[in-house]
This record gives C-alpha cells, sequence and structure tokens, in this order.
C-alpha cells in the first residue's frame, strides 16, 4: 500500500511539473541514411545510395525535446503557430497550424513542414507521459504486420534476390517491387522476389508499384498483362494521383486491390477518389505526420477500407499503425537506421515489434551526425514528367 502511495505522489509530482510546459524554439539537423545500393523507381535513382534525412527538434522550456523528421523547408512560416503552446495539445496545434497558413496555402513542401513538427509534438506528448507512443496513443499490441519494399529499380536480378532474402530472414511474407517502364522485366522480378519469400509463405503476397507511370489509356491492359503472369496482392499508384477516372477504371479493370494516397495531402484530396471508389487501400505518406495517419484511417475507416503507411526512416507512424482498427500493414524500406538515429524497434517475425522507450524511441546522436555529415538528396531530373518518344512502345509491345 506504502508503495502503492509513493507511486500516486510521484505522478502527482510529475503532472505538476510538466503542467506549465512550453514551446520555446527549434532546432534543425540534416543526417544521411547509406542504404549500401542505389534506391530509386521509375522516377529516378539515387546512384550513390545516400540520402539526407532532415530532423527538427521541437524544445521546450521543461527540457524536454521532441524528435521529428522529414523536410521542413517552411518552418520559419510555420512554427510561430507552436511558439508558446502547450505540447500536449497536439491535434488542436496541428489545425492551428493549418488555420496559420491557410490563405498562402498548406500544401506541398508547407504541409510537410506540419508533419515534421507533428511528428516531434507527439514526441513530446507521449514523453511527458513516460510511455511510448503506441500506448499513447492506444495501442495495446506493439507488434505492427510489415511488408518488405526496397526501392530496388536499379538492381540487377541477382542483387534483387539478395535483397530480399534478408527481410526473408526476417521472417516477412509480403514484398513490393517497383517498375513501370518494362512489363517482361517488371514480372521476371515480380516473380523472383514471390519465390524469395516462399521459404514463409505459400501465398506471399505481391505489391506492384509503378509510381503513376501509366496514362489512363494503358493502365488496365498493363495490368492485367503483369496479372497473367503473377498474382498480385495491389497494383500501386498506376495513374496520376489525381486522376481519379484513371484509378476507376483500373478498380474496375483489374482483379487486384489498387492502392494510392500516399502523395496526397489532406483529407479533401482523398475525397473524390472516394466518393468514386477508384481505392482499394488507402495509404498516406508518413512524411505527413502522426495527425494526419490518423485522421486517413478514421476516413477510410468509415468507407470500411484498410490502410497502410508509406515508409520513412526509422517507421515512425508505425506507432499510429499500431492503433487504428484498420490498418493493413505497413511498409518497411530498409533494416538500418540513418547515421546518429538510433531507434528502439525490431524487425522481426514479418513486421515491426515497436520498443518501449518513452515517445517514439528515437535518440539522435548530434556530435556523430556532424562527424560523418555528407551530402545526399533524392531529387533526380527524371520521372513520367520526361519521357523519350517511343516510351509507350517499349513499354508494352504487342504479342505477334
Amino acid at each position: 500500500m506504502n508503495d502503492m502511495l509513493a507511486q500516486g505522489r510521484e505522478r502527482a509530482v510529475s503532472t505538476t511539473m510538466w503542467s506549465t510546459m512550453r514551446i520555446t524554439g527549434y532546432r534543425s539537423l540534416t543526417t544521411i541514411h547509406r542504404w549500401g545500393r542505389p534506391v530509386g523507381d521509375v522516377n529516378g535513382v539515387v546512384a550513390s545510395g545516400v540520402t539526407e534525412v532532415p530532423i527538427v527538434l521541437v524544445e521546450t522550456d521543461g527540457g524536454l525535446t521532441g524528435v521529428g523528421l522529414g523536410a521542413h523547408a517552411d518552418i520559419e512560416r510555420v512554427f510561430p503557430a507552436l511558439d508558446g503552446q502547450d505540447p500536449r495539445a497536439v491535434t488542436a496545434l496541428y489545425d492551428r497550424m493549418l488555420a496559420f497558413v491557410f490563405k498562402s496555402g498548406h500544401h506541398g513542401g508547407t504541409f510537410g513542414t506540419i508533419g515534421a513538427l507533428d511528428m516531434a509534438l507527439w514526441d513530446l506528448k507521449a514523453k511527458m507521459a513516460g510511455e511510448p507512443l503506441w500506448q499513447t496513443l492506444g495501442a495495446s499490441d506493439r507488434f505492427v504486420p510489415g511488408y518488405a519494399s526496397g526501392l530496388e529499380y536499379a538492381l540487377d536480378d541477382d542483387e534483387l534476390v539478395g535483397l530480399y532474402e534478408r527481410w526473408a530472414e526476417r521472417g516477412y511474407t509480403g514484398a513490393k517491387v517497383k517498375g513501370g517502364l518494362d512489363i517482361n522485366r517488371d514480372v521476371k522480378r515480380l516473380a523472383a522476389v514471390r519465390d524469395v519469400l516462399r521459404v514463409n509463405s505459400d501465398q506471399p503476397a505481391i505489391m506492384y508499384d509503378v509510381n503513376e507511370s501509366w496514362g489512363r489509356h494503358q493502365a488496365v491492359r498493363l495490368a492485367r498483362r503483369v496479372e497473367e503472369q503473377v498474382d498480385l496482392t495491389w497494383i500501386e499508384e498506376p495513374v496520376r494521383r489525381w486522376d481519379v477516372a484513371g484509378h476507376r477504371a483500373v478498380v474496375s479493370g483489374v482483379q487486384a486491390a489498387v492502392a494510392t494516397g500516399e502523395n496526397l495531402t489532406g483529407l479533401e484530396q482523398y475525397r473524390q477518389l472516394l466518393d468514386a471508389d477508384a481505392v482499394g487501400v488507402v495509404q498516406a505518406g508518413s512524411v505527413w505526420g502522426i495527425t494526419h495517419f490518423l485522421r486517413v484511417s478514421v476516413l477510410a475507416l468509415g468507407r470500411d477500407l484498410p490502410v497502410s503507411p508509406v515508409a520513412y526512416d526509422t517507421n515512425p507512424v508505425a506507432h499510429a499503425a499500431a492503433a487504428v482498427p484498420n490498418h493493413l500493414v505497413t511498409e518497411v524500406q530498409d533494416l538500418e537506421a540513418p547515421v546518429g538515429l538510433a531507434v528502439d524497434q525490431e524487425f522481426t517475425d514479418g513486421g515491426i515489434l515497436l520498443g518501449r522507450s518513452p515517445g517514439l524511441g528515437i535518440e539522435v546522436d548530434e556530435a556523430l551526425i556532424a562527424a560523418q555529415r555528407e551530402s545526399g538528396a533524392w531529387s533526380t531530373p527524371a520521372g513520367p514528367h520526361v519521357r523519350p518518344a517511343d516510351a509507350g512502345l517499349r513499354l508494352a509491345p504487342r504479342r505477334p
């Protein structure tokens, strides 16, 4: 009984200590992720395998610091909405940030900035509660089902198999393969990855991501060509993100589910796709933050649709995925963390086992980041908007 009373007093002191905490500032860092291989998709490849990872640290007058990941180039315009506020009011502060930039625009880089700050606020809120974020959000199980996704477009066949064997060793039963410009190559690669994962399942889940490289006029024909040879769980972003009629045509014309949504910013951009029954797996980009994912999940739940977060370094949105009832599976892109980030999670049994450290479970080693700074960028000049004149012919030569 005395122990229980002591614990109660400790909780009371903790509550009092945090009752006046305010946001006082932020700091920006940039580390790198060394993939150890070229990474990319039909839109372009980073041959060096080194990409940048922006970090924003939200500071408080109570000594706690929140960690957020993702590009935040518009932070000088957005941060005044948070300055001096209580970090525990996360959802209210999310709307406050949106309102703060409403008249001047909140999509694109601004929405990404809001997402990075939102992530840091959720990290703070859970740290103040002394518990991991998955627990703060109401999850009871810290295991999150995942699928492997190596951004492997530039790898040759042997490298592809070797890459996915690493995930097979961790119990993964599903994987995503990039493609879009050479159907025959894509089928061969999809089948190879399927065969690798058969060590864990007789029927691995195989996802096919063409990253918006097809037009509406060709998407159904090409998808059917692939489905004749490989059983697909879903086909991802078959047409441009805004093409509702195109998505609807693919939904009606193929057997696999259609997955899309990672590049949509704000619930209003999902509305037409959902109203047209043009999506089967609702995706959300992790770079848009925790609150965005939670709201997209509720929107999808209202249509009895599953939701799946697209990966980002350290898998921070997995904490939210653990807490929503319609989560299907989370993308996992690498088994290593960026330089200077220690993450309390494991990749096992075909998913992510989240740790018990407070907040997101991310520790930042600023000295190591400073010592090992390299340049790395995702931007490449290629992509489906830059097509050679014979792209349509090379894409899917007709059978004789």
